[in-house]
């Protein structure tokens, strides 16, 4: 037969094991979901981005679209605003 203090140390071991394992996959669960967390923030971002790019092809002024924006400042027709637009877009 064992001996009592042979039997401490083995159920000392036992749940020693047994509370690392709870341990070590709690912080997997964790290191898991953070990086599930992070996937949906960039998908979301990516999303942004998009709408904000779409939505900024949709207001541009005519002149714009058609590619008649003058880009050289010196001209007495330039438009600041209708250039930064277009940069913008791109």
């Amino acid at each position: 037969m064992a001996s009592s203090g042979g039997n401490v140390l083995r159920y000392a071991a036992l749940l020693t094991g047994v509370g690392y394992g709870f341990y070590h996959q709690a912080s997997i669960a964790a290191q898991t979901k953070m990086a599930h967390i992070d996937r949906e923030f960039e998908n979301q971002a990516s999303l942004i981005s998009k709408a904000k790019a779409e939505w900024a092809k949709k207001t541009m002024p005519k002149e714009v679209k058609e590619g008649a924006v003058i880009s050289d400042p010196n001209d007495p027709k330039f438009d600041l605003e209708a250039y930064l637009t277009m940069s913008e877009a791109k």
